[in-house]
């Protein structure tokens, strides 16, 4: 297994496979992060090639800061690129009326595959969508979202407490129709 180091000293050196390499070992990783923001494949795969475009011609000023930095840096790559489509093609839903639903419990949460999670997560509204991944996984607080949007601060919160209903909701929904399979 090639470390982080040995992959950006071969690309630095000019090592033409080098970029393949890395491409390689990093797509994946990318598309993951990508796919969070981004629910249209073609869209996402458009990013995901300016994400990698944006990669492979900052790279030579990419400082290493150990194992990991590399991998870091690539995924902040994808998430602005992915954060910054979202944010041109967005519409923001703004609704005072939304039902109150309570969440879903840990131990439903578990019965729900990553892939099944992510797809769900993708039916959300984009602004909601946006937000709540912004906040959860790319750990930002509501002061940074607002900023980084353009909206207000409480804007950002009762997107997020509204995007986790609704997903709350899918989820019930999802676990719902697995049970009633079963039976």
């Amino acid at each position: 297994m090639i470390t982080e180091k040995q992959l950006l000293d071969a690309i630095k050196s000019g090592e033409k496979s080098a970029g393949r390499r890395l491409y390689d070992h990093y797509v994946g990783f990318a598309t993951a992060i990508g796919r969070r923001y981004i629910a249209d494949e073609n869209t996402l795969k458009d990013v995901l090639q300016d994400s990698f475009i944006k990669v492979f011609t900052q790279i030579k000023g990419f400082e290493f800061r150990g194992e990991g930095s590399l991998k870091a840096w690539i995924g902040r790559i994808v998430a602005n690129n992915s954060i910054d489509n979202v944010k041109r093609n967005a519409r923001y839903i703004v609704v005072d009326d939304f039902p109150d639903m309570e969440d879903c419990d840990e131990e439903d949460m578990e019965k729900i595959p990553q892939d099944v999670l992510i797809k769900l997560i993708n039916e959300l509204p984009d602004g909601y969508r946006l937000v709540l991944n912004l906040f959860v996984f790319e750990q930002k607080s509501h002061k940074e979202i607002a900023r980084l949007l353009g909206i207000k601060e409480n804007s950002s919160a009762s997107q997020y407490a509204r995007a986790k209903q609704l997903l709350a909701k899918k989820m019930r929904i999802y676990i719902k129709e697995q049970d009633e399979r079963i039976l």
